[in-house]
Parts: C-alpha cells; structure tokens; sequence
C-alpha cells in the first residue's frame, strides 16, 4: 500500500509539472502574438474582443460540467483576478506593443514570477528573509537599467505599461491561485472571464470597426490565439499545475516563459534579439530564483 501510495504521488507530481509546463508555453506565444494583432486592431478592442470569445467559452464549459456558482465571499477576489489577468495585463501589454517590440517587452515578464511571489508574500502575511528583498531590488534594477540603456526616453510610455502589466498580472496570478485551492483550477480563469462579461461585451461592441474588411489572416489567427489559448486554454493547465502541485513548486516554471518568448519573437517576427538582451534575462530569471528560494 505504501508503494502504492508512493507511485500515486510522483504520478500526481509528474502531471502537476507538465500541465504547469504547457501553460507556461502556450503563455509565452501571448506576446508575439499580440504584437501582430496589435498592428491591425485598435488594442482596447483587441482586448475586449479577446476577453469576450474566451468569456463565452468559458460560460458553456461551467455549463457543460454544471459547476456551482463560486461562494458569496469568493465574488471578491474572482473580480481581482479578471481586473488583473482578463483585462488588466492584456489591455496594458496591447497598449505597450504599441511602442516596443514583444522581444523588448519580454525582458519585463521576467519580472512577472517576482510579482506574483510578493503578492503571494503580502496576501499570506508571510516573513521573507532579507535576502528576499535583495534579489527583488536587484531584478527590479537590471529589468529599468536595461530599460535605461536601450533608450528609454524614445519609448517610456510602452515601458511604464510593461511595468504596470506585470504588476497586475502578478496580483491576478497570486489572487488566482491562492482561490485555485478552494474553488478548483480551471474554475478561476472561467469565473473570472464570466465576472468580466458585463463590461468586455458592450464594450467590444462600441468599438468595433465599421469594417473588418482590411483585417489579415496573421491578425485573425493572432486574435484566435490570444482569445483561446492565452486567455483560456493556457489558464486551464496552468491553474491545474498550480494546484496539483503547490503555487511555490510549480510557479518555478514561469522562469522559462522569458526563454520561450524571445524564442517566438525571433523565430516567428524575425525580430532582433541582441546578446544583451538575453543576458538581462538570465540575469532577471537569476534574481527571481533567488528572491523564490528565500520567501520563506
């Protein structure tokens, strides 16, 4: 029995890491994706629309396995999370692939672990140790150092928006996965879609173009992707990680979505990606490891 029990273990740690593994992947197709839409639809609309289609998705599939509707108490942070990673991060990070490329913008989702890990920190009321916050400065430093070198002044406004993406989407992911433990994985990402409805669905259809005829097939599959795996799909698997195998295990693998990104920006929008730029992110992945492995 022992044995057994032993086997079902690893076997549930195994899944945990490989659904924790696609989500970081198809995660890291968002911004490359993005960029592409962004260069044909208006960004606050690609940001409704987006949020709309994987809403009603999400709907039909609460419907399909007639889940109950989330605690009175669970309303509250369910709306944090549509606030931070249904709206918040989209619409911001749409905003600034206006103004830097999505190989410039990864370096910044480097920081997105660290956010999530102070958040996660602030909402526990746990004590890290100093070392803690020596890595969070220090990440924090190279991430506006590299900002800084790059020529900040030509392009503030796309870095700002980069930084204020990661910050909310840190509260979303900590919010999300703190509620995965009571409510189930996959149930977060479709609450909080169906929580946004109200507001994404009369909005998408104010801002519609008067014509879509302009539109190309890159920038429809690229809507297709951001709606259906960026902010569905990619949640369901990564919310199932977090919670077959704990927020602090599987979290570890956000590290990788930066390597992932910058692979997709060069490989699928030949953008450039200078060796210091990926040294910045090795050195921003370094920080948040450190700042992850002394947050308790």
């Amino acid at each position: 029995m022992e044995h057994i029990s032993q086997l079902n273990a690893q076997h549930s740690s195994t899944q945990s890491w490989i659904n924790g593994l696609i989500g970081v992947v198809i995660f890291s197709g968002s911004l490359p994706a993005t960029r592409l839409a962004v260069m044909e639809f208006d960004p606050v609309f690609l940001t409704m629309l987006r949020a709309t289609i994987a809403a009603v998705l999400a709907l039909l599939l609460l419907w399909l396995f007639r889940e109950n509707r989330p605690a009175r108490n669970q309303w509250a942070p369910l709306a944090v999370v549509s606030l931070g990673v249904v709206i918040g991060f989209p619409l911001l990070t749409a905003l600034a692939l206006q103004y830097v490329t999505s190989a410039h913008s990864i370096v910044f989702i480097g920081l997105l672990p660290l956010a999530t890990a102070v958040f996660g920190v602030l909402r526990g009321g746990e004590r890290p140790r100093p070392v803690f916050w020596l890595f969070s400065i220090l990440g924090s430093v190279l991430v506006m150092g590299y900002a800084f070198t790059q020529g900040l002044s030509a392009a503030p406004v796309g870095d700002v928006l980069m930084l204020l993406a990661v910050v909310v989407c840190g509260l979303g992911y900590a919010e999300g996965a703190t509620l995965s433990r009571s409510l189930g994985g996959w149930q977060v990402i479709c609450w909080a879609l169906v929580v946004s409805l109200p507001v994404v669905v009369p909005l998408s259809l104010v801002l519609a173009p008067s014509s879509f005829g302009g539109i190309s097939l890159p920038a429809w599959v690229s809507l297709g992707y951001v709606a259906l795996f960026s902010m569905l799909i990619g949640f369901v698997f990564w919310y199932r990680g977090l919670a077959q195998g704990g927020i602090a295990a599987v979290g570890q693998l956000q590290l990788l979505q930066p390597f992932f990104g910058l692979a997709l920006a060069a490989g699928l929008l030949h953008e450039q990606v200078s060796l210091g730029m990926v040294l910045v992110t090795v050195a921003v992945i370094g920080c948040v490891a450190g700042a992850k492995k002394f947050a308790r």
